[in-house]
């Protein structure tokens, strides 16, 4: 095993500060593109709010496959005075984040990186950049397949036609946020299954075994993950995350060989 690169003894309070300079910066550079981001309202609401109409590229998918060509549109409202500043911030904010997450992974990895031999940095860097990607496509999914169809079920949907849907902004981007996010910590399901693998403590066969009991698992994950109570969105979210546990249990059953 190669041993670690030679570096000045630090103290606790070396590492401490150290840690300091590199939260400052990655708050630094946050805050910036959240500023910028800010700055481009139309566009970047523009997307957000895509979904919300039957011109989403996900609504014209759908009807070139069923030759559906009905119309569908959600109107939003908001209801006190400052919320559309409130979510204009908070959606500057999470695309900051989200446009800056690679250099805020780059500083902190660079962090701890001086205490990993070689061998530990590469298997790091492998966990890190699958797990990042993993995230990344769970949260494409959300956009263009489970938030869609929940929005287009859910904002269509009457118990009477004496009672119509009114649709709060804040209501719209609480939900598209909140499901990227879980959407995207599922995704992490088969990188943390091939580390757990790695470490030998999971067996494909034990997860073979207990298939059924992960499924129940998997729908109260789907129940809790949803902000919504419908079966429609529990069954649009549970569907993907089945279809993780079982790739989980190929790259385990791979890691084995």
């Amino acid at each position: 095993m190669s041993q670690r690169k030679e570096s000045k003894d630090l103290t606790f309070w070396d590492h401490v500060e150290e840690l300091r300079h590199c939260l400052f910066r990655i708050l630094i550079v946050a805050l910036a593109a959240s500023v910028v981001a800010f700055c481009f309202k139309d566009a970047i609401f523009a997307v957000v709010l895509a979904p919300k109409d039957s011109g989403f590229v996900t609504y014209r998918l759908f009807q070139r496959l069923s030759g559906d060509v009905s119309q569908f549109s959600l109107s939003l409202i908001n209801v006190n005075l400052a919320q559309q500043f409130i979510v204009h911030m908070k959606v500057a904010l999470y695309v900051g984040l989200l446009a800056t997450s690679p250099y805020i992974i780059y500083v902190l990895f660079g962090f701890i990186a001086p205490a990993l031999y070689d061998n530990e940095k590469h298997f790091a860097v492998r966990a890190v950049t699958s797990g990042y990607l993993m995230f990344i496509v769970g949260v494409l999914l959300n956009y263009f397949l489970i938030f869609p169809l929940t929005v287009r079920f859910l904002g269509s949907y009457q118990v009477s036609d004496d009672v119509s849907n009114l649709i709060s902004l804040e209501s719209f981007i609480s939900t598209l946020l909140m499901l990227s996010l879980m959407i995207g910590l599922v995704f992490e399901l088969p990188v943390l299954s091939w580390l757990l693998a790695k470490m030998g403590v999971l067996k494909s066969s034990f997860m073979k075994q207990y298939r059924r009991h992960a499924i129940v698992v998997i729908v109260v994950l789907a129940a809790i993950i949803t902000p919504t109570a419908d079966a429609f969105t529990l069954s649009l979210v549970a569907i993907p995350i089945y279809l993780l546990f079982e790739i989980s249990v190929l790259i385990v059953k791979r890691v084995e060989q």
